[in-house]
């Protein structure tokens, strides 16, 4: 197992009809600024619960934070706290209101140009404002752990922080507030975590005899609860469990002392900027593609996961790779998720300027074992078409 540090400070407060705790979950002479995204966390009540929690604490408000978060919009949210000289944010809604919200936490005392924070991976962030989340579309594991992306339209950029000090002191999830999403948010709820866990666990073996385990259990558990949550959506359990098994797979626990790969999220983020596809669904796209060019690299924990995630033990090792890769894939169709470009209208001709994005971006050296250069990333796209 590899050396690791690990430490999760952020507070989970987890069930039904559980908003009313942010009456001692805020403090009680905070300057709070409520930041949500569109309108359906007015439609559904959930502001207006999170308001009366609130109290008599001085609160502003504000909206529109995207589904891909924009630093363009966040830096209006940022001037708006700094002209009220308000001190304590709340993130209402999935996880790009977090990401928003951590990133606008980060910036508002920033000494320099808060772009300088996406630049800098955040590793030049010094001190952020607390702020909270109430947790309505389980996915991003954004509630319990100090990662946010951050898309600059100017640009085309999008690129991803971290920084010990925007880790949420709280968040509350609620599994009720999700009976009402639609049946696409709820299948990307599903993919989103499943390819999370993927790139922590899918890598090459160091012995994390407990991460593998981890992994392997959430794995399962989402292919078993994946066509429920969409077939029942208002079944308490299968809700409870998919909020959950979301915020595990990226809250650093089964991260810990094993490698992580990360480039489909890279190649994955091209896409979404490029083309406007939902974050879920480019992963969709590339996983099963780059686990299939990156096999032989993957060797050992793709028969591993062949074996004790799918239950797949017949055949020669290729036969059970393909096959391992192949249930991947026919499990995110399954979610009503397509895995291939065609699907979204993109033939070759889009592979060229996704490389060339990902060159403008560093993304040039990826993976677990940095061995994905543009080539291999060619190949991946290709692989997808």
């Amino acid at each position: 197992m590899l050396n690791f540090d690990f430490h999760n400070p952020t507070r989970i407060v987890f069930g039904s009809e559980s908003i009313p705790r942010l009456a001692d979950l805020v403090p009680g002479d905070a300057r709070v600024l409520i930041l949500y995204g569109g309108s359906s966390a007015e439609k559904n009540g959930t502001l207006d619960e999170v308001r009366a929690a609130l109290g008599e604490r001085r609160v502003q408000e504000f909206g529109g934070i995207e589904p891909n978060p924009s630093y363009e919009t966040l830096m209006r949210a940022v001037a708006q706290i700094r002209r009220e000289k308000l001190d304590f944010l709340l993130a209402v809604g999935g996880g790009s209101v977090i990401d928003g919200t951590k990133f606008v936490a980060a910036a508002v005392n920033f000494p320099a140009d808060p772009w300088e924070i996406l630049l800098g991976h955040g590793q030049n962030v010094d001190s952020a404002l607390p702020f909270g989340s109430v947790l309505t579309l389980p996915a991003t594991g954004s509630e319990m752990n100090s990662g946010s992306v951050i898309t600059r339209r100017e640009t085309q950029a999008k690129l991803a922080f971290m920084s010990p000090h925007v880790f949420p002191q709280f968040s509350i999830l609620d599994p009720t507030k999700t009976y009402t999403l639609p049946p696409r948010q709820i299948a990307n709820g599903v993919v989103d975590p499943f390819v999370h866990i993927v790139e922590q666990y899918l890598t090459y073996p160091v012995g994390g005899m407990a991460q593998d385990r981890f992994a392997e259990g959430l794995l399962q558990t989402l292919i078993e609860i994946g066509p429920q949550a969409l077939a029942t959506p208002e079944d308490a359990d299968v809700r409870a469990n998919l909020m959950w098994v979301a915020t595990l797979a990226l809250n650093g626990l089964i991260g810990a002392g094993v490698p992580q790969d990360w480039a489909t999220h890279m190649i994955g983020h091209e896409l979404t900027v490029a083309h406007g596809i939902d974050h879920a669904r480019t992963l969709a796209i590339v996983l099963p593609s780059l686990l299939n060019v990156q096999r032989e690299h993957k060797r050992a924990k793709l028969l591993q996961y062949a074996a004790r995630v799918w239950q797949i033990t017949e055949g020669d090792e290729k036969q059970r790779i393909d096959e391992a890769i192949e249930r991947t894939a026919q499990f995110f169709e399954s979610l009503g998720v397509n895995t291939r470009l065609a699907a979204y209208g993109l033939g070759r001709e889009a592979i060229p300027p996704l490389l060339a994005q990902l060159e403008a971006h560093g993304m040039t050296a990826i993976g677990e074992q940095h061995n994905i250069d543009l080539a291999v990333s060619r190949k991946i796209l290709e692989g997808a078409l």
